[in-house]
């Protein structure tokens, strides 16, 4: 048995806790430089606003309908999925932590009434951290996933289902008639794995709900549309072919990437952007006992502005692999000047790291060059390991190399977020205080 527990318009949620005035409101939350909508409020979603919409196609409902929209503030979204899932793991023995706001828990040997035991989580939860969630309950993670969907439509869209669904659907508990009625109600397109491109080949071929993709034969699935659609089958009929996964394994590839503030010309500022995306990649890469021998380094204008139009990206080998900032801060800088044209104005750059490997795996080299040839190295982990432990403790930029420039906004490239709520939980000025 599985249940996977979502937090509600997660971002918006965790702005509401902190500001009770936005209860009831139209509120979005807008992505890096307040782009577009990445978080809505069912109020907003109520006024047409959808997923990824840009900000300048919603701004006039500021005026029209009191549209609330506030900048991204993911240090705070951070630490409260922190607290969320925390609190979430008290519904049973393991924990896959799927994504900042869902989380799937494996209830094998609880004992007892798993929907009024749900219900009590979810009431802690809102009541330690403000954030309202729902509870799926199934034999499958993929069930669980729709069972979620289930709760939650049910609570925003009174009629679309059973009143005693939201919040928390048990598929478990019901009675099998119920169960299919249920999928009978729900849009193929609304199943865990199948994207846009595959509903619309099942719809093509008269698969409209779920019921009827439950009902497929699996092999003759497999056959026209692949294993990962067959395997969506299965789980659809109460078969786990997906495993909770509670100690995922080291990322493949590890990227940072930012949009900038304002479009930027000059090479100096390109050069400080990379170093701090490479120290960023480098803090995580650490953080999962990883290696890399290669980086790619990008940089490209806006489609969407006029003027002349470049994109270009390089890849750095590094001669030996490496989790240190100061080389790869040098080679994201040394990508940087490779690429740069002048007259250009830029406005996006990142790093991706790859060909990752375990920090365990040692390179030997043949000694192939002369003393005066030889490069000199230097073992700089324990350096390293120090600086994640400063900028643990006193925010990240505590520390950092000197090619990433000054800290704050005298940096050109940072993003814009004029409309950022303060880090109440993470930044000791932005501590909310009650006064008598």
């Amino acid at each position: 048995m599985y249940a996977l527990v979502d937090g509600n318009n997660f971002y918006v949620s965790c702005e509401r806790t902190f500001r009770p005035s936005l209860m009831g409101r139209p509120v979005v939350v807008l992505s890096n430089n307040d782009g577009c909508a990445i978080s809505r409020s069912d109020e907003a979603k109520a006024l047409g606003v959808k997923m990824a919409q840009p900000w300048f196609e919603l701004r006039h409902l500021e005026q029209e309908a009191g549209l609330v929209a506030l900048s991204a503030n993911f240090t705070l979204y951070g630490d409260m999925s922190d607290r969320m899932m925390t609190l979430v793991a008290g519904l049973g023995p393991t924990q896959e932590i799927y994504s900042i706001d869902e989380s799937f828990i494996g209830l094998a040997g609880v004992r007892g009434d798993l929907t009024a035991r749900s219900h009590r989580v979810r009431d802690r939860v809102l009541q330690w951290t403000g954030i309202p969630t729902c509870v799926g309950i199934a034999s499958t993670k993929t069930l669980a996933k729709l069972a979620n969907y289930v709760a939650k439509s049910a609570e925003r869209k009174p009629g679309s289902y059973p009143a005693e669904l939201a919040q928390v659907c048990n598929l478990a508990a019901l009675p099998a008639q119920d169960v299919d009625d249920i999928l009978r109600a729900t849009a193929v397109n609304e199943v865990w794995g199948v994207g846009r491109k595959i509903s619309a080949k099942l719809k093509a071929e008269g698969v409209e709900h779920v019921l009827q993709l439950a009902a497929a034969d699996p092999a003759t699935v497999r056959r026209r549309w692949g294993v990962t659609l067959e395997r969506t089958v299965r789980e659809l009929q109460g078969q786990p072919c997906i495993e909770l996964d509670d100690a995922p394994g080291p990322k493949k590839q590890i990227a940072c990437t930012r949009s900038f503030g304002h479009p930027i010309q000059d090479l100096a500022s390109l050069v400080e952007a990379v170093s701090e995306f490479a120290t960023r990649a480098a803090e995580k890469l650490r953080a999962q006992r990883s290696m890399v021998t290669e980086m790619l380094v990008f940089v490209h204008t806006s489609p969407y502005r006029r003027g002349p139009q470049l994109s270009r990206s390089v890849v750095v080998p590094l001669r030996r692999p490496t989790d240190d900032t100061v080389a790869l801060s040098r080679a994201a800088a040394d990508g940087m000047k490779f690429m740069y044209v002048p007259g250009y104005r830029f406005i996006k750059a990142g790093v991706i790291l790859t060909e990752l490997q375990s920090a365990d795996v040692q390179q030997g080299e043949l000694d192939l060059l002369t003393s005066e040839q030889a490069e000199p190295t230097r073992n700089r982990s324990k350096l390293m390991y120090a600086m994640d432990a400063v900028n643990d403790r006193f925010g990240k930029g505590a520390v950092h190399v000197a090619a990433t420039g000054q800290s704050g906004a005298e940096r050109e490239w940072v993003m814009r977020q004029e409309r950022r709520t303060p880090q109440y939980t993470t930044c000791l000025e932005d501590v909310p205080v009650a006064r008598a």
